[in-house]
């Protein structure tokens, strides 16, 4: 399989949605990973040969090492927050409507069974109630974007 070949399946795949492709031929074996921010190929001879190896993880461990500690202390803050998350995938909107207002703001207080937002999943707007007493603290996700199962969507200080 020739280098352009490869890198075209690599961006329909990306395009398609698809999060697993795995393609096998006599000579090679191509599996492709999408999480949710780019692809990830892994390429394997079918014939299992020694192969060098190349060590390019050490030239990124570094980055992820200087970004880590920054994280930290926002983390640590977050965990007197208590989520709410998605309880299923699909479409997340944070009002009824284009011309409606937005069910929750950052500072709202809610209280068990408010509205916080609507899914769409198949066709189907599903109303996502709180099952806390609190205030809003940060809405996690844009408007109109697509949400997992258990994405955390708000944080809440339940105080």
């Amino acid at each position: 399989m020739k280098l352009n070949e490869i890198q075209d399946l690599i961006k329909f795949v990306s395009k398609s949605g698809v999060s697993e492709v795995e393609l096998e031929t006599k000579e090679i074996k191509i599996v492709i990973r999408t999480p949710k921010t780019a692809a990830q190929v892994v390429m394997q001879p079918a014939v299992m040969a020694p192969a060098p190896m190349v060590q390019a993880a050490p030239a990124a461990a570094p980055a992820a090492e200087t970004k880590a500690p920054a994280a930290a202390p926002a983390a640590a803050e977050d965990t007197k927050y208590v989520t709410i998350k998605s309880p299923m995938i699909g479409t997340f909107y944070r009002a009824a409507g284009p011309d409606k207002p937005l069910f929750v703001n950052v500072g709202d207080e809610v209280g068990v069974g408010k509205t916080v937002c609507i899914i769409e999943a198949m066709k189907l707007f599903n109303e996502i109630e709180s099952d806390i007493k609190g205030k809003i603290v940060k809405v996690l996700v844009n408007d109109a974007t697509p949400v997992e199962y258990d994405q955390p969507l708000f944080l809440v200080d339940p105080s």
